[in-house]
């Protein structure tokens, strides 16, 4: 266990931070998941905007890698672009 106060406050801000990006991380995958699932061109149109922003935040704040969000935005470009 930690001794010293900084410590103690570093676990605590660190956990705050893990549950933060656990969150957002799931969000953008399951929003992933719902334009995958799509098969109207007009609704795919509309959630791809949204979706890409997601994952660029997610690239910018290095909860995913920035090659990762590339090769996303990449598949569901030509995806959306195939529906």
């Amino acid at each position: 266990m930690a001794n010293h106060k900084s410590a103690l406050k570093r676990i605590r801000s660190n956990e705050r931070k893990r549950l933060r990006n656990r969150f957002q991380h799931k969000t953008a995958r399951n929003a992933v998941r719902k334009l995958r699932a799509t098969t109207d061109k007009k609704e795919a149109d509309t959630l791809f905007p949204q979706v890409i922003s997601m994952v660029d935040k997610l690239a910018k704040k290095n909860i995913i890698h920035a090659n990762k969000a590339a090769n996303l935005k990449s598949k569901l470009a030509k995806f959306v672009a195939t529906l």
